[in-house]
Order: C-alpha cells, then sequence, then structure tokens
C-alpha cells in the first residue's frame, strides 16, 4: 500500500497531525518554527500560523481551543487560538532547562494531556514524560528517556502505547483512570527497520507507527504482529492519524541535503481499510 501526497512540501519537521472535528479540519505542526498548519481536506486550502517558540504537540480541549506543547511547557489557546488574533494564551512552564524540548504527546480517557521531551543532544537518559491535569498543574510521569515520542491509549482507556524513539520499540503500560499513572510497562513490537516516531490506534486495536528513516508506515495487530506496510515516498515520516478512514502521514526535510526528496516535508494520505478513534481532548 502505497501514499499520496496531498500538500506541497509545507513544513521543515512536519509532526503531531489530529483531527479537528468542529473545524473538519485536520491540524499538525511544523515543530522548531513553532507553527500549525490546518489542512482541509474538501477544498486542499492549507494555512500556517506561527503561535509559539516551539510547537511539539496539540490537542483539542473539550471545552473549546486548544492546548498546545511548546519548548518547555504548555499554551492554553481559545477557540480562535489557531485561526484568528486571539488572546494572550495561557502559558503553564514544565521545567526551565534550556538544553531540552517537548516533542509528542497525547490526552488520556480522562482528559489529561502527557508530553514527553528530549534533550536537543539526544543525550540518553535527559527526556522526561510530563502531564499536564485539568486543573493545569503538571506532573513527571516517567523519567530516564531519551526521544519520548508517540503516545495513544486504547478507546477504553486501560492502555497507552508508547515510544522513546532509541528503543527500537513500541511499549505497552497499563493505564491507571484514577490517578493518570503509567505501570506495568513491557514490549510491544520491536523494529527492526527504520525508527519508531509517532503512532495512532484503528478502531480494531491495531497500532500503526510512523518509521523515521525507512519511509514506511507499519501496522501492528492487537498482539504486536506486523500485518500492513505503508510505503511513504520520502524517507522520514514523523506520524500519522486518522480522519475516519483516512489515514494522514506527515513527514520532515530534518538533516536531508538541500534539493534531496522535495517531496520531504509534505503531508500524505491513504485510505488502508479501517477506521480511526477520535482522540481524546483535554478536559481544562
Amino acid at each position: 500500500m502505497r501514499a499520496d501526497q496531498v500538500t506541497d512540501a509545507c513544513a521543515e519537521h512536519g509532526e503531531g497531525p489530529v483531527w479537528d472535528t468542529g473545524n473538519g479540519v485536520l491540524r499538525f505542526v511544523d515543530m522548531l518554527v513553532g507553527a500549525v498548519l490546518t489542512f482541509d481536506p474538501v477544498t486542499g486550502e492549507l494555512t500556517k500560523r506561527v503561535v509559539a517558540d516551539v510547537a511539539a504537540a496539540l490537542r483539542p480541549r473539550r471545552a473549546g481551543g486548544w492546548v498546545l506543547a511548546t519548548q518547555r511547557g504548555f499554551a492554553l489557546l481559545g477557540r480562535d487560538g489557531l485561526d484568528a488574533p486571539d488572546a494572550e494564551p495561557t502559558w503553564i512552564e514544565a521545567f526551565t532547562d534550556k538544553s531540552i524540548r517537548m516533542n509528542d504527546g497525547g490526552c488520556d480517557a480522562q482528559g489529561r494531556f502527557y508530553c514527553g521531551t528530549m534533550a536537543y543532544s539526544q543525550e540518553p537518559g535527559r527526556g522526561t514524560l510530563y502531564r499536564l491535569d485539568p486543573d493545569r498543574s503538571v506532573h513527571e510521569v516517567l523519567t530516564d528517556l531519551t526521544v519520548s515520542n508517540g503516545l495513544s491509549w486504547t478507546q477504553d482507556g486501560a492502555r497507552a502505547y508508547f515510544v522513546d524513539s532509541p528503543t527500537k520499540r513500541v511499549d505497552v503500560f497499563d493505564a491507571d483512570p484514577a490517578t493518570g499513572t503509567l505501570h506495568n510497562r513491557r514490549p510491544f513490537a520491536r523494529i527492526d527497520d527504520g525508527t519508531p516516531d509517532g503512532l495512532t490506534i484503528d478502531a480494531d486495536g491495531g497500532v500503526w507507527v510512523a518509521l523515521y528513516g525507512a519511509g514506511t508506515v507499519h501496522r501492528y495487530d492487537p498482539h504486536g504482529t506486523l500485518d500492513l506496510v505503508v510505503e511513504v515516498p520520502v524517507s522520514q515520516p514523523t506520524s500519522c492519524a486518522f480522519v475516519d478512514r483516512d489515514l494522514y502521514i506527515t513527514t520532515t526535510r530534518e538533516n536531508l541535503p538541500e534539493g534531496a526528496e522535495p517531496q520531504a516535508g509534505a503531508l500524505f494520505h491513504v485510505r488502508p481499510g479501517v477506521r480511526g478513534l477520535t482522540p481524546f481532548g483535554f478536559g481544562g
């Protein structure tokens, strides 16, 4: 199965796609530019707005608006915060170390927003997974990570799938709905080709993970067995998200020589025959 290009190369480091149900558009980030891009799959229109120093990951707020992981914390944006001039966002700092930045995350069924970090140098063990609760308090969930990456919960909220990229694995945790803790970490799927990056889950329990460097997205069945490969015509896919039965894939130009892979940084699409899950929103 092969993905098709649906936009021009529009991002230096595209990441974090998420469906905006209320507006019928796909949102994703150009991470190190600090921009959120908006793609309308009906008209093909694409817009881009710089909103922060780093735009690492975003999710809708249940009451309207968006939560955005920034370089060293979070920003809460109002209903028009991604499309029109808005009041100053509410900024929430998680840490102060300027050598570390947020990288990827998602929300659990209880409306808590998790986002993990990495050192700009990718030094091992310096990453942390943080949790922003609906009351706007910040908590450490996991430490001793390196490149904290894709994170997604099952529909019942009982398990969370997670990538720390250098491990070359997708791991699975049991999730405690009462406390927001993740425990009983164990390997779910081992990656032999490429580096695991962002991921999502479909309605049948399959886990889809973008393989940076391999030019593919893999689907693993609920038992961790590889059962489908999507080829992407650039080497560095970064993440993926469903819009009902459509899978959208972000890509990056990171570390590519000038003129190489002119499609890199574009958004790609494939219809793989399964339905995705609507991502959980932030409760604050």
